[in-house]
């Protein structure tokens, strides 16, 4: 099975080649064929001539900047339709996760429909121990208002199956911020998509600026599961 890797970036100049290179070593150490999408919102920091300067010549590596259009979940949408791919990986570009599972994300998928790197199950966790403890609380309230049995709904590193993912109303699962990946598990679950969750543990970013506003982004994430609370969504 080969893999597509969707990275959205924005001011990540310090971290995106490195992480590309530890992708690469991963996955060529696993045999697993592997095209690498990322997708640049026009960064004034240079993270796309960065690339473009260690990568320009290596059909491996797709760079998409857009200029016309901005945000996390839009972009991550971005890629996965320029995917090519058996299975599609999304991962932060911050180092927050680990590349080293992406061969064991593959191999799942022989048995799995989606594969979630989670935080909140044996093995798993983060340096971060005040956000873990707020994701870990609000984790709470979200499997609780959506009855799901996922232990982390707002991991957003993952790997599944491309005609799985396509199978889906994507325009209205991949809007706003970190929230899409909320919808994703919910929507997932109506279909019956056969789920598994392994430890992830998140490091500290090596660089640069969180571009995550703790406010907005809990009344966004608190909006999206209190519309899933209320609604049908099928």
């Amino acid at each position: 099975m080969n893999i597509s890797v969707v990275l959205p970036t924005y001011n990540e100049r310090d971290n995106i080649v490195p992480l590309i290179a530890a992708i690469r070593e991963k996955l060529d150490q696993a045999g697993v064929t592997y095209q690498i999408i990322v997708v640049d919102d026009n960064s004034p920091d240079g993270t796309a001539q960065a690339i473009r300067a260690a990568y320009e010549q290596d059909p491996t590596i797709q760079l998409d900047v857009r200029t016309q259009e901005h945000g996390l979940a839009t972009a991550i949408l971005h890629g996965i339709r320029r995917a090519q791919g058996d299975c599609v990986a999304v991962m932060d570009t911050d180092f927050n996760h680990d590349p080293i599972l992406l061969p064991q994300m593959v191999e799942l998928l022989d048995y799995y429909d989606l594969v979630i790197g989670s935080r909140f199950v044996m093995g798993g966790g983060m340096e971060n121990r005040r956000r873990y403890l707020v994701s870990f609380l609000f984790n709470i309230f979200v499997r609780s208002a959506t009855r799901s049995q996922i232990q982390d709904n707002l991991s957003g590193y993952f790997a599944i199956r491309r005609e799985k993912l396509l199978a889906l109303d994507l325009d209205r699962i991949f809007r706003g911020y970190g929230e899409y990946f909320i919808r994703l598990l919910y929507v997932a679950r109506q279909y019956n998509y056969r789920m598994i969750e392994v430890p992830a543990f998140y490091i500290l970013r090596r660089h640069g600026q969180s571009k995550s506003h703790f406010f907005h982004m809990l009344c966004n994430y608190t909006r999206c599961v209190l519309e899933l609370h209320v609604s049908r969504w099928l």
